[in-house]
C-alpha cells in the first residue's frame, strides 16, 4: 500500500491534500442540499429543473474553454486557485444567506449555478494540472488518483452529513458551511513551501496557441478515442444527481437523510476505484474500455433494482467503474501529453467530461419525467455500452486487439505482444502523431 500513498511523502502535496479534503466535503453537502432544495422546495419533484441548474453550473466549461487551458497553461496556477477558490466560497455564502432568509427562487438558484460554473471553468484545469507542480512526472500518476480518492472519501462523508443537516437546520446551512470550508485549501495554498514546487515548461504565447490544444488532440487518434468515450459517458451517464434523487423521491419515497445516504453508498465504489487508479502508473485504454462496459451494465441492473437497499448495492459497483474511468483517462491524457499543452489538453478532457451536461442533464431530467426514472438509468447505460464499443473500435483498428481460446480459457492480446490488462507486461504505446485518423 506504501507504493499507492506515495505522493504522500511530498510536504507540499500533503498540505495541499488536508485543504482539499475539507474543502471537497463542503462541495458535497452543497450538492446535495441544492438539489434537494431545487426538487423538493422551489418545484414539485421536477427532475428537469435539477437538470437545468446542471446544464447552468456545467455548461462554461464549454463556453470558456479556450480561455480556461490558455490561464492554465500561462498564469500562475498557485495565484489563480487563491482567486478561484475565493470567489466560489463567497458564491456559496450568497446563496446560503437568500436561502436562509427564505427569499431564495428558483430563478436565483439558476444564477448562481451559472456563477459558479464560470469560476469553475477557470479553477478545474488549473487544480488538476497543479498536481503535476506539487509531485512531479514521476508521480503524477498517482497523485491524480489519491486527489479523486479525497473527493470520493468527502463523497461518502459530505452527502450523509447534508442530509442530516438539512432535515436539522434546512438547506441555507449548508450553503454557509461550505463557504466556510473553502477557508482549509486557502490556507493550505499560503502554507506550500513554493521554493519546492516543480518547475514547469510555460507555453508560449502566441495567438494561436488558443487553437493548439484542438489540433493536437486532433492528430491524436488515442486521445480522440478517448474524448469520445468520454463525451458519451460524462453527456448521458454522469447524471447521478438525476438519477438518485428522482430514483429516491419518486420510485422509493425516501426524505432527505436516505438520499444523501445513497450518494454516499455509491462513493464507498468511487473510492475503491480511485484508489486503485493511484496503484497504477501507466493506464490504458484497454482499462477504459472495460470500465465503461462495467458502468453501462450496473446502471443496467440499477434500472432493474426492485428495492431501495438493492439499488444502493449497486451504486457501489457503478461508482467504481465510474471512477476507473474518469480517473484513469485523465492520468492516460496527461501522461501521454507534451507538459506545454497539458493545460489546454486537460482543459478539453474537463469541457467534455463536465460541458456534455448541458446537453445530457435536460434531456435525461425529460425521460425521468416522462418516462420514469428507471428509463433514464436506461439512457445512461447505453452510452456506457456505446462508448465500450468505441474502445473495442480503436483497439482492432490500432493494436489488433483479437480474442482468441488456449487450453480452454478466453484470452484478449494484441499485435505487440501484451495481452490486454496484463499488469506485468509492458504497455503499448501510443500511435504514432502521423498515423490516420480513426
Amino acid at each position: 500500500m506504501l507504493g499507492t500513498f506515495r505522493s504522500l511523502r511530498s510536504f507540499n502535496y500533503r498540505v495541499w491534500a488536508a485543504g482539499a479534503i475539507v474543502s471537497n466535503i463542503g462541495t458535497w453537502m452543497q450538492r446535495i442540499a441544492q438539489d434537494w432544495l431545487v426538487l423538493t422546495q422551489l418545484t414539485h419533484r421536477n427532475a428537469a429543473a435539477v437538470g437545468v441548474v446542471m446544464a447552468l453550473q456545467f455548461g462554461p466549461q464549454i463556453l470558456l474553454l479556450p480561455l480556461t487551458g490558455f490561464t492554465a497553461d500561462h498564469l500562475d496556477r498557485r495565484k489563480l486557485l487563491f482567486a478561484t477558490q475565493a470567489a466560489m466560497g463567497v458564491l456559496a455564502l450568497g446563496l446560503g444567506v437568500l436561502t436562509i432568509t427564505g427569499i431564495v427562487q428558483l430563478w436565483q438558484v439558476y444564477v448562481f449555478a451559472f456563477l459558479l460554473g464560470c469560476v469553475a471553468a477557470f479553477d478545474a484545469p488549473a487544480r488538476q494540472t497543479f498536481v503535476s507542480d506539487l509531485v512531479g512526472e514521476a508521480d503524477l500518476s498517482n497523485a491524480v488518483g489519491l486527489n479523486s480518492t479525497s473527493f470520493n472519501a468527502a463523497r461518502m462523508i459530505g452527502p450523509a452529513i447534508a442530509g442530516l443537516l438539512i432535515a436539522a437546520v434546512g438547506c441555507g446551512w449548508v450553503f454557509v458551511f461550505n463557504a466556510a470550508s473553502f477557508a482549509a485549501v486557502l490556507c493550505s495554498l499560503c502554507f506550500l513551501r513554493v521554493r519546492e514546487l516543480h518547475p514547469r515548461h510555460h507555453a508560449s504565447r502566441t495567438r494561436a496557441s488558443l487553437a493548439e490544444g484542438f489540433r493536437y488532440v486532433w492528430k491524436r487518434p488515442d486521445l480522440k478515442a478517448v474524448l469520445l468515450m468520454l463525451f458519451l459517458i460524462g453527456t448521458f451517464g454522469l447524471n447521478f444527481p438525476i438519477f438518485i434523487s428522482t430514483m429516491s423521491v419518486t420510485v422509493f419515497h425516501a426524505g432527505a437523510g436516505r438520499y444523501g445516504l445513497l450518494t454516499s453508498t455509491m462513493a464507498i465504489g468511487s473510492v475503491i476505484g480511485a484508489l486503485l487508479a493511484a496503484r497504477r502508473e501507466n493506464p490504458h485504454i484497454a482499462l477504459l474500455l472495460a470500465a465503461a462496459a462495467m458502468f453501462g451494465l450496473g446502471l443496467v441492473l440499477a434500472a432493474i433494482m426492485p428495492n431501495y437497499w438493492l439499488f444502493g448495492s449497486v451504486l457501489i459497483l457503478i461508482g467504481m467503474a465510474a471512477q476507473t474511468f474518469t480517473t484513469s483517462t485523465n492520468s492516460l491524457m496527461q501522461l501521454s501529453t507534451e507538459p506545454a499543452m497539458r493545460g489546454r489538453v486537460v482543459a478539453i478532457f474537463l469541457a467534455i467530461a463536465l460541458g456534455g451536461t448541458p446537453i445530457g442533464a435536460p434531456i435525461v431530467g425529460w425521460v425521468a419525467d416522462t418516462f420514469g426514472p428507471r428509463w433514464a438509468l436506461g439512457v445512461g447505460a447505453a452510452a456506457g455500452l456505446v462508448a465500450a464499443m468505441i474502445g473495442i473500435r480503436y483497439l482492432v483498428t490500432y493494436h489488433r486487439l483479437r480474442v482468441y481460446v488456449d487450453a480452454g480459457r478466453l484470452h484478449l492480446s494484441m499485435d505487440d505482444g501484451a495481452p490486454v490488462g496484463d499488469s506485468n507486461s509492458k504497455q503499448p504505446k501510443s500511435p504514432p502523431l502521423e498515423q490516420t485518423s480513426p
